[in-house]
C-alpha cells in the first residue's frame, strides 16, 4: 500500500472506514468537492469546501505536509476520482483516498450531517496518535522479548505467512474482537501491521476491551527469517 500510494495510484475508502476514523478521533482532512451551495445544505461534519470546479487553482489551499491524510468526496465515487486525478498531477501527496459512494452513500448509512458555512482552506496540524509507541522502544521489545510484553501482528494471514517477528502472534485486525481469549490480559499488548493503520484500529478494540496496549505507527517489513526493517513514512 505505501508503494502504491507513493506511485500516485488511486485508493478508494469505504464510508464505514471514515466513520471509524471520526469515531476514534484519527486525524483526517475531509474535502467536500460539491458546489458551495450544495455543501452548505448538508455536508460531513468538519469537511472543508473546495468545489471541483475550483480545484485546479487550489494547490495553495492544501497542506504543505504531503503525508497528511485526505479523504475526497463528492456526489458519488466517479466525481471524486476526477478530483483525485487533478491532485495527482501536483505530485507528492501520498495519503489521499476517495470516499466510495460519496455523500449519497454517507446519507444511506445515516452518517451525521452538518449544515451552514464551511471553511474553504485546509488547516492541518499533525498530532501524535494516542497509544503510539516509538520505533526505538518497539525495536527493544522485539529484540529483548520482555515477559510482560506481547507482540500482536494484525496483518492478514497471507501477509504473516511471508514473515513474522519471532515470538509474535498473528490475529488479523477484523478477527481481534472475536479472539480476545487468545490475547493475555496480564501483559501489555504491542500491536503492529504493515503501516500502522490496521494496528491503530486493533489498538482501540483492545483498549475498549480493557487491555493495556500500544501500537506501532510506522512501516515494518519482516522477512521469512524474522528479520525486520522499520521506517517512518
Amino acid at each position: 500500500m505505501p508503494a502504491w500510494r507513493k506511485a500516485g495510484k488511486l485508493t478508494i475508502e469505504c464510508v464505514q472506514c471514515l466513520v471509524e476514523r471520526v469515531k476514534l478521533d484519527i486525524p483526517t482532512i475531509v474535502v467536500d468537492l460539491r458546489s458551495v451551495y450544495e455543501a452548505k445544505k448538508g455536508h460531513i461534519p468538519g469537511a472543508v469546501s473546495i468545489p471541483i470546479t475550483e480545484l485546479s487553482a487550489a494547490y495553495e489551499k492544501f497542506p504543505k505536509d504531503k503525508k497528511a491524510p485526505i479523504v475526497l468526496y463528492s456526489y458519488d465515487t466517479k466525481s471524486a476520482i476526477q478530483a483525485f486525478e487533478i491532485i495527482s498531477v501536483w505530485g507528492g501527496f501520498t495519503h489521499i483516498t476517495v470516499l466510495e459512494g460519496g455523500f449519497e452513500e454517507w446519507k444511506k448509512i445515516n452518517g451525521k450531517i452538518a449544515t451552514g458555512d464551511m471553511p474553504n482552506r485546509i488547516i492541518w496540524e499533525p498530532r501524535p496518535r494516542p497509544g503510539e509507541i516509538s520505533i526505538e522502544e518497539f525495536k527493544a521489545i522485539a529484540e529483548r522479548k520482555p515477559a510482560d510484553k506481547f507482540i500482536l501482528d494484525v496483518r492478514d494471514t497471507e501477509e504473516a505467512e511471508n514473515g513474522m517477528l519471532i515470538g509474535a502472534k498473528n490475529i488479523p485486525t477484523q478477527d481481534v474482537p472475536k479472539r480476545f481469549v487468545e490475547i493475555p490480559k496480564d501483559k501489555e499488548i504491542i500491536v503492529h501491521c504493515l503501516t500502522g493503520v490496521r494496528a491503530e484500529l486493533a489498538f482501540h478494540a483492545l483498549k475498549d476491551a480493557g487491555y493495556k496496549t500500544r501500537f506501532l505507527n510506522a512501516i515494518i517489513k519482516v522477512d521469512p527469517t524474522g528479520r525486520y526493517e522499520i521506517t517512518k513514512e
